[in-house]
C-alpha cells in the first residue's frame, strides 16, 4: 500500500466519524496497511467509570469502530455493507487518562462473515483489552 493509498484511506474514514458516536468519543483513525487499521481515542471524564478509569464499553465500541471499518475497507463496499454479528471482550487493565489504540486484524476473511481480532493498548503498548468481533458482508440493495 502506497503512502497516498494511506492517506486517502485514513482521511475517507476519519470523515466518515462525522455526527457519529465515533465524533462524540474522538476516535481517529491513525494508521492503515494491507491487514490492519489503528484507531485512537482519548482518556478522560468523558469515557471514565464513576472510579475515574476507562470505561469497558468505551473500549468496545472503539473496538467495534475500528473493527467494522477494517472489515469495510477490506471489502467491496460498492457491493456490500458490513453489519457486526457478535463482539466480545476481556479487559486486563485499567487506565485512567492518555490515549488507547486500538488495532483490528483479521483472524479469518470469508466471503460473508469475517473474525477480527482487536487489541486495546495505552500509550506504553501496553495490553488493556483483547476483543473479537465478528462481522458479515451483506449485499447492498
Amino acid at each position: 500500500m502506497t503512502e497516498a493509498q494511506k492517506e486517502h484511506i485514513l482521511k475517507t474514514c476519519n470523515a466518515g466519524c462525522k455526527n457519529t458516536l465515533m465524533e462524540t468519543l474522538e476516535i481517529v483513525y491513525t494508521d492503515v496497511g494491507d491487514d490492519f487499521l489503528i484507531a485512537k481515542m482519548p482518556v478522560n471524564s468523558r469515557v471514565h467509570q464513576p472510579d475515574g478509569v476507562l470505561h469497558g464499553g468505551a473500549m468496545v465500541a472503539l473496538a467495534e469502530s475500528v473493527g467494522s471499518v477494517a472489515a469495510y475497507i477490506f471489502v467491496d463496499h460498492t457491493k456490500f455493507m458490513i453489519r457486526g454479528l457478535e463482539i466480545s471482550a476481556n479487559h486486563v487493565k485499567s487506565v485512567r487518562e492518555g490515549f488507547v489504540y486500538g488495532k483490528a486484524m483479521p483472524v479469518h476473511k470469508g466471503r460473508t462473515t469475517q473474525l477480527w481480532q482487536i487489541k486495546i493498548t495505552n500509550e506504553e503498548d501496553e495490553l488493556i483489552s483483547i476483543i473479537k468481533l465478528t462481522t458479515i458482508a451483506l449485499p447492498k440493495k
